[in-house]
């Protein structure tokens, strides 16, 4: 999962781009990026590992002078976590420049990178991203546009991109719709991103998702589209709903926090806490959800868990000893609230199941009588191959245990999960036209078929 933000047409794009990455931190948090082309078709870039306030001091981004700029957040889902692997990808050809910033997976890159290195490619990267950078070199095509359709022509998986082709500002999205992209206006100028929230920092106006399967050029001429046939049936990503975008955003059209209350809704209906005293988050992605349990169940809701916010998310780091580590300094129980009390405990997913553990053991030794976890989507069962980093099967602990199971493992005294069918009535505009590859095993396209090299991006 990536954060992706576009504009053309402002004066200062560079500092624009660099507010937008603000409100998309939470998407990735290993690298980020911006490249701004001026006018005459100058193009700079700056990349930088690490959070965007560490990445980009003031005075660096006054020397990216131009009217057009994208930027990146990056978490990588294929390619280690390097330098070479930060985006946006840059480089030069005979047309100029293309500059890309990527949020998904495709899960062909495998047999497009042999290809294009069987006829004399060669990479600097271990990203898939770089395999559409490559196609789009070697089109030949007259418009910008066309040079793109024909390099996503074949590409399977999941795309939402913002791209850079002379001066030419393009955005594009996949045809099942994987992943969210948004389009604004702010002034005279046309701006792109992978949430709302984005544009709201910015002070730009929301005018529509960029549709699955459009591709839109923006240029000195003004801005355009073209459409290639959507899906028969859509596969927008659900876990966006319940854990990675901002709950202050709107994607897929629809709002984030009123589908996070609606999931606690019908949790409190499908599971239920007899006998328990009160109700509560863990923050922050949980917060909505426990807000929705605690006005279906009647509970009261507290402030059972105090979250340090100057600790990154701990699901998207890209080692399990960085998760580990985070975890210990990421949260703390308040005892006032939780000392002999039976509680329930709020949370949207459960993994690997080491985070959850960890936070039982607190909640034990601050007193709590009885925990019961309660979890806002079904049980994780298979990987994702769509641009979030959900580990395989053996490392998922619902995929290898009941949930008997699992709640004796992770400590708490009962375990539920939300249904299906009740996550998927839940959320904006369902039930259909949403992947729910990781809860059920239906994968909309076919899975890569070399998955060590997938991971790997070699």
């Amino acid at each position: 999962m990536c954060g992706i933000f576009g504009i053309r047409g402002a004066d200062d794009a560079a500092r624009i781009t660099h507010l937008g990455l603000y409100s998309l931190q939470h998407r990735g948090q290993e690298s980020a990026g911006i490249v701004a082309v001026e006018d005459d078709g100058t193009a700079q870039t700056v990349r930088k590992m690490g959070l965007v306030s560490d990445g980009f001091e003031e005075d660096r981004i006054s020397t990216l002078p131009g009217h057009t700029a994208i930027g990146h957040t990056r978490y990588s889902t294929a390619g280690s976590s390097t330098i070479d692997n930060a985006q946006p990808v840059f480089v030069r050809f005979r047309g100029g420049h293309i500059a890309l910033a990527h949020n998904g997976n495709l899960t062909n890159a495998v047999e497009l990178r042999a290809a294009l290195e069987a006829e004399g490619s060669i990479f600097a990267s271990t990203m898939d991203s770089e395999v559409i950078v490559h196609r789009i070199a070697k089109s030949r095509a007259a418009k910008p546009e066309e040079q793109l359709a024909e390099a996503l022509s074949g590409s399977e998986g999941a795309y939402s991109l913002v791209v850079v082709i002379g001066t030419t500002l393009l955005a594009a999205r996949d045809p099942n719709g994987f992943r969210p992209l948004v389009m604004g206006r702010l002034g005279d100028a046309w701006v792109f991103a992978s949430e709302t929230c984005a544009l709201d920092i910015v002070g730009a106006t929301v005018v529509r998702d960029v549709a699955p399967g459009e591709i839109i050029a923006v240029d000195a001429e003004g801005m355009r589209s073209m459409q290639a046939p959507a899906a028969p049936v859509l596969h927008r990503c659900v876990f966006e709903y319940i854990y990675f975008a901002r709950p202050d955003s709107r994607v897929f059209g629809g709002s984030v926090d009123r589908a996070r209350r609606a999931l606690g809704r019908q949790l409190a209906k499908e599971q239920p806490a007899p006998g328990a005293e009160l109700v509560f988050a863990v923050p922050d992605s949980s917060n909505a959800a426990a807000l929705g349990y605690a006005e279906a169940s009647g509970l009261r809701l507290e402030h059972a868990l105090i979250r340090n916010h100057y600790v990154g998310r701990t699901f998207i780091q890209p080692t399990q000893a960085g998760r580990d580590a985070k975890v210990k300094v990421k949260y703390n129980a308040v005892r006032e609230v939780l000392d002999g009390r039976s509680v329930v405990m709020v949370d949207d997913s459960i993994v690997r199941g080491t985070t959850t553990r960890g936070l039982v053991a607190l909640l034990r030794g601050a007193g709590a009588r009885e925990v019961h976890m309660r979890v806002s989507s079904p049980p994780i069962t298979g990987p994702c191959y769509y641009g979030i980093d959900t580990p395989e099967r053996e490392q998922l602990i619902a995929a290898n245990m009941s949930i008997e199971a699992v709640g004796r493992a992770i400590g708490v005294d009962t375990l539920g999960y939300l249904s299906l069918d009740g996550m998927l009535g839940a959320v904006p505009d369902g039930p259909s036209g949403f992947c729910h590859a990781c809860f059920s095993g239906q994968y909309p396209t076919q899975p890569p078929t070399d998955i060590k090299r997938y991971r790997s991006g070699v």
